[in-house]
């Protein structure tokens, strides 16, 4: 099993704006030298809390500081950019990370985005497959370019002059393109089979339980068998919220108490999905009562926490109930505590992940 990382990312809303980056930027340029394999950004341009607005940007800023992991926006909010813009721009990152760049796609869940975009009330999963379809016909298709759609149309026929370059988008440093990764939140999800049948890959969300998580490989699997291809363990990327220490009380109190950041953390998506009617999510069955959702429920379902053997434990326990994903993201969190987040990551990768390969005889 790799080990990458992923965060939304999500930050005291008080603390200096540049602190916060700076802080993002840290915990990546750790993930590099603890080995971690790849590191996914989220992005969203109108939440306070969460700090990097563009996932893009933020890759590009870490193309210089890092040596190793691979890089991924997770992801871009495809019908909040525009198709031309995003090809030229996503080629260029690949490029100077010479092919480094995992790219990370979905249609947008901010519902303040959606509104500043005017897309509240647009069909964003149509938005963002004629966006994405748009920029693989730029990156396969020669000028002048003449692509017609329903929210963009894009054409260089009037002004093309190959003879001194003008109305050419460049090609991906990685041919024909960078691997496609769409993220995943919701349980029993439609889109993954599409997802697998175009060859692209798949992002399960942390805050997932058991069920909905198996479902996505289920669902990745019967997508891969309709477009003929053999799926990949390493296809699949699970997202955990794990908090590693080598003291119990400690991991109880950092990890669950009310003052700690993964309350912080848990809070801020609890709300949004609360207030937006989508608690459905955190449920381990479609009957469970809403009541029975709470903050502290979810965060008991879905958050891993104690000691590294203890975690291990854990992490092969859920392997086995849900499927072998090949990727493990460890969930990037607020470093409230610098010393304790820097440890968790260490202990990450160097207890448990070795201790969880030999468990599954890898």
């Amino acid at each position: 099993m790799k080990l990458g990382y992923f965060t939304m990312p999500i930050h005291p809303m008080d603390r200096p704006y540049a602190e916060s980056l700076i802080q993002d930027q840290e915990m990546a340029i750790f993930a590099d030298r603890l080995g971690y394999h790849e590191a996914f950004f989220g992005e969203h341009v109108s939440d306070a809390a969460e700090t990097v607005t563009s996932s893009l940007i933020f890759v590009t800023l870490l193309s210089a500081l890092t040596k190793n992991i691979k890089l991924g926006t997770g992801v871009i909010n495809l019908p909040h950019g525009h198709p031309a813009a995003l090809a030229a721009q996503i080629t260029m990152v690949d490029t100077l990370l010479e092919g480094r760049l995992i790219l990370g796609i979905g249609p947008g869940g901010l519902a303040s985005d959606m509104e500043l975009f005017q897309t509240l009330e647009a069909d964003r999963n149509a938005m963002f497959l004629e966006c994405i379809d748009h920029i693989l016909a730029l990156w396969s298709e020669d000028p002048p370019y003449d692509l017609e759609g329903e929210y963009w149309s894009l054409s260089t026929g009037k002004t093309y002059m190959p003879d001194i370059g003008q109305g050419i988008i460049p090609k991906p440093y990685q041919q024909p393109h960078p691997e496609i990764v769409c993220s995943a939140l919701a349980p029993f999800s439609k889109g993954i089979e599409k997802v697998a049948m175009r060859g692209w890959n798949v992002l399960s969300s942390n805050f997932l339980q058991a069920a909905g998580v198996k479902s996505h490989w289920d669902a990745f699997v019967r997508g891969c068998s309709e477009a003929g291809r053999t799926p990949d363990e390493y296809d699949w990327r699970l997202v955990r919220t794990i908090f590693v220490c080598e003291d119990e009380k400690m991991a109880e109190e950092y990890a669950f108490g009310a003052d700690g950041p993964y309350y912080y953390m848990y809070n801020q998506i609890y709300e949004k999905l609360k207030r937006a009617e989508k608690l459905s999510i955190y449920k381990e069955t479609f009957d469970q009562p809403d009541d029975e959702i709470t903050l502290e429920y979810t965060m008991r379902k879905t958050i891993i926490a104690g000691p590294a053997r203890l975690v291990a434990d854990e992490l092969v326990a859920l392997r086995e109930a849900v499927g072998p994903f090949g990727t493990l993201l460890y969930s990037g969190v607020d470093w409230q505590d610098e010393t304790l987040g820097r440890n968790s990551m260490r202990l990450m990768a160097e207890k448990v992940i070795p201790e969880v390969n030999d468990a599954i005889g890898e």
